[in-house]
């Protein structure tokens, strides 16, 4: 009987094996998620220095970390290629798009993938959205709304369709429609661009502002801030040197101010008569 009882006990054992043996750690060794790969213009595709085609590039993959470089085909002898890392979740798509420039400084892109939120939402039509930008430090927005500084996160996104952007001076704008799952994060990372193409205006209009601001500061001895061009048309004034303090008021690009104090990113100014507030420094040039 106590033969017939260890025989059992052996095979209870020896299934319960199998069981871990066959759902945790085969099945963990066969789970895929999809890449999705768009470039303009047109590349040639390696993952893990391996050819796999050419974008637009979709294909499935097992979930892990991966080397993706791009080479521009045909007459595009002149565009820069590109390489990085990107991972490949459970059931979920990653999406890579790139716009290969003459070097690095002057392409830009964008990488999403989206996983499941570490902590419950606060509701249940609630997600989350993380940005971060290349270089750092580019104003995020969400729906036109000014949200923060990147690297940055959403906590509490409605789900459903949204508009994700980002800015910084002297680069060009991104911006990409995303989609918001309930007890998902969206994870966005952004590489700006060079904006080439104001750079010679720009170097012609600071010339002759220079000039003026010089003449101002000489006259007053005091070291004043010019505000510059905003994809709002405008720069908030707030009560704190903080994205989330208040808004007191809204002054204009090519406004002129006395600078009454500074911090890490933003500058103090009096925009009306005895009432002050900050700016974020990006947006101003101080004199």
């Amino acid at each position: 009987m106590s033969k017939k009882l260890i025989l059992l006990t052996l095979l209870v054992i020896a299934f319960g094996v199998f069981v871990v043996v066959r759902f945790f750690i085969l099945d963990n060794q066969n789970v895929f998620g999809r890449i999705k790969v768009v470039s303009s213009p047109v590349a040639s595709v390696f993952i893990n220095n391996l050819a796999v085609g050419k974008t637009p590039f979709e294909e499935k993959y097992k979930v892990g970390e991966y080397i993706l470089k791009l080479i521009p085909e045909g007459n595009a002898t002149d565009t820069a290629s590109w390489q990085g890392k990107v991972k490949i979740y459970k059931n979920a798509l990653t999406y890579v798009n790139r716009e290969l420039g003459s070097s690095d400084v002057t392409s830009a892109g964008e990488i999403f993938t989206t996983t499941k939120m570490e902590k419950p939402a606060k509701s249940n039509d609630l997600g989350q959205v993380y940005v971060e930008t290349e270089p750092q430090g580019a104003i995020v927005y969400l729906d036109n709304d000014e949200k923060g500084v990147a690297p940055l996160i959403l906590s509490e996104v409605l789900k459903g369709d949204h508009e994700l952007s980002v800015f910084m001076p002297k680069f060009l704008r991104r911006t990409q429609k995303i989609n918001v799952d309930p007890g998902y994060i969206v994870n966005a990372a952004f590489k700006l661009a060079i904006d080439q193409s104001s750079q010679a205006a720009k170097a012609t209009g600071d010339k002759q502002k220079g000039k003026q601001e010089a003449t101002a500061s000489a006259k007053t001895g005091k070291t004043t801030i010019v505000i510059k061009d905003t994809p709002t048309g405008f720069l908030r004034v707030r009560e704190e040197p903080a994205v989330t303090a208040s808004e007191e008021a809204q002054v204009k690009p090519g406004d002129t101010f006395d600078l009454l104090d500074e911090k890490s990113g933003w500058y103090k100014i009096e925009y009306e008569i005895g009432k002050d507030g900050w700016v974020y420094s990006q947006y101003a040039d101080k004199k």
